[in-house]
């Protein structure tokens, strides 16, 4: 099975590496080669970026969205929703949430990423079937953590309480890098022995583990993954696109992505 690579360069990379200071003039001059990848999606909106152009950088976020799919109308894009809260830090009534998700895919958005950091569906629900209804991409997440509370019977559940609220995929999101290889292998066996749902898999770098846990993954029947190009990689960020294509080649994984077009974007 193909994996499909989500290149997270244009939002979280740089979020993870440099506190999301990336301004769109950055962006534009390696848009096009970008999008000429082949990635299943490219993650360039959502998350801090909305804050940080407001607060830091002076941009408005509505004009770097239309932009970046003006740029790259080839490659779906994707952004990280914070479920009831949008991209604010409070929550918002279900009213704002579903203008707020229309306005998002009238300007361009393909893909959206819903979680919620306590993993509570309620706060995820208003968010995904906003984005349904207005014929996007709808992906519930998975905030993935330890603790005693925390066991494997804790995801099965929340991924059926999101199956139930109506998804187009799930994403299990290792923020911190805690997940281990072993955990990857064991979280997705068992989500895709019980239920069918196109999986995909979010790893940082952080502690050294992602890109083993990322293969480990894969073995197991995940559908997609995500990276960042090699110059964005590493330490808080995520694992290098490059070094996951050339494990992958030639490989019943192949993700089918040239790594010459990687290197000269790196």
């Amino acid at each position: 099975m193909t994996i499909a690579i989500t290149d997270v360069v244009l939002r979280d990379a740089h979020q993870s590496l440099f506190a999301t200071r990336l301004r769109l003039d950055d962006m534009l001059p390696i848009a096009a080669q970008l999008d000429d990848v082949g990635y299943g999606s490219l993650e360039c909106w959502g998350g801090a970026t909305f804050d940080a152009c407001i607060r830091f950088l002076g941009e408005d976020p509505w004009v770097r969205l239309r932009e970046l799919k003006k740029a790259m109308p080839k490659t779906p894009l994707q952004m990280l929703l914070r479920g009831q809260n949008l991209l604010g830090y409070r929550h918002y009534a279900d009213d704002v949430v579903e203008r707020f998700v229309e306005r998002a895919v009238k300007n361009g958005m393909d893909v959206f990423r819903v979680f919620d950091a306590m993993n509570d569906p309620r706060n995820m629900k208003a968010a995904l079937q906003a984005v349904r209804s207005h014929g996007a991409h709808a992906q519930g997440t998975l905030s993935y953590t330890t603790s005693p509370a925390h066991t494997l019977q804790t995801w099965l559940d929340l991924t059926e309480q999101l199956l139930e609220t109506g998804v187009d995929s799930i994403a299990i999101k290792d923020m911190s890098g805690i997940l281990t290889p072993m955990a990857a292998y064991e979280l997705v066996s068992e989500i895709k022995k019980r239920y069918d749902v196109r999986l995909h898999l979010h790893c940082h770098a952080t502690t050294g583990m992602a890109e083993m846990a990322l293969l480990k993954a894969i073995e197991a029947g995940v559908d997609g993954v995500d990276t960042a190009i090699s110059s964005m990689s590493a330490t808080y960020g995520h694992p290098a696109t490059e070094a996951l294509v050339a494990t992958l080649a030639g490989t019943e994984h192949d993700t089918g992505l040239d790594i010459l077009k990687l290197e000269n974007i790196a």
